[in-house]
Parts: C-alpha cells; structure tokens; sequence
C-alpha cells in the first residue's frame, strides 16, 4: 500500500511506499559505514604509528567521516523523495528536514552527481596513507587491516547499499549511482 503525502511549500508529492525502517533496521544500513570509519581509524594509526600525526590523522578522519554525512543531508537529502520521512534506510531522509526544507524532487540527480564528490576520498584515505608504509617496511597486520578495511569500502558498503537501500528506492531508476546497476542482483 502506497502513501501519499503533501508538503505545504509544494503542494502533492509522488507516492511513497508504505515501507519504513525502524531504528534497528537503520542502524545496519549504517553498519557498513561506521565499520569503514572504525577500521580507517585503525589503518591510520597503524600507519602513521605512535607520532602525534596518528592522532591528527585518526582524528580528521572521524571529523570528515561527520561532515560527509551531514553534507549530504544538507546539500542532497533536501531533493530525494525520502527527506522527512522514516522510509530512508540511512535515517538521513529524518534529520535533513531539520537543517533544511524540502527541495524539488527533479533536481535529485542533478544534486547527487554534484555533491557525492565531497565524500569519495573517506575510501582512499587510509589505502594512501597505509601504501607508503606497507612499501616501506611491511607488516602483516596493516596489510591485514587494508584488506578489511577495502573489503568493507569497497565491496560490502556498495553491495548492502544497492540491495537494501537502493532496491525499496523510487528514485532508483534515474540515480547516478544506480545506472547500470541491479538492484536485484
């Protein structure tokens, strides 16, 4: 069963589906994330050893990892069919519409290309704060440590991401992320 819902500054929005996640169900859509920021927190320090640099390093990471979110619910959310209500997987669609009013839905992908940008380097970080070291005087357990650390990123993030979040979305279709994707595979 679908929902119709209006917002006051324009009036009908398209239909969304009856389907909301609970607190728990949003907590493990963003397991996956939180795990990337713990285990590049561990791949920093690894690197970086026992210099104040570990810490500084450890510390931005979390800090970015933060800002990243929030940019996206700030300069992303505002546009998705999601903003405002519990039927975002990742929450983000709840705590946007406190920084922001709504935006109009058409101008999603427009925003997401724009603004996904600001976060991609939270990938990179530690794999290119790790190579050096690694190349340098190797160990196993930073090597270990990448590999889970690109493992989470870079398979599990994106795969939980496009069969959970992106299978229930109505945007799905027209999303840059989503192109050329199946959402049931």
């Amino acid at each position: 069963m679908e929902e119709n819902r209006t917002d006051p500054k324009q009036g009908p929005c398209h239909p969304l589906p009856a389907r909301a996640y609970t607190g728990g169900e949003t907590f493990l859509h963003n397991l996956p994330y939180i795990l990337m920021m713990v285990l590049g927190v561990a791949v920093l320090f690894r690197s970086f050893g026992t210099s104040v640099w570990a810490d500084v390093a450890a510390v931005g990471y979390v800090l970015y990892g933060l800002i990243g979110a929030l940019w996206i619910m700030v300069f992303v959310c505002p546009f998705c069919r999601f903003w405002g209500t519990d039927s975002c997987p990742c929450g983000y669609g709840k705590i946007a519409a406190r920084f922001r009013n709504r935006e109009p839905e058409d101008r999603f992908n427009e925003k997401f290309k724009r603004h996904i940008p600001a976060i991609v380097p939270l990938w990179f970080l530690p794999l290119i704060a790790a190579a050096p070291v690694l190349v340098r005087g190797f160990t196993w357990g930073l090597l270990v440590l990448v590999l889970v650390f690109a493992m989470d990123a870079f398979v599990i993030l994106p795969r939980l991401s496009i069969q959970h979040g992106c299978r229930d979305c109505p945007q799905r279709e027209g999303c840059p992320w989503m192109k050329g994707r199946n959402a049931a595979a």
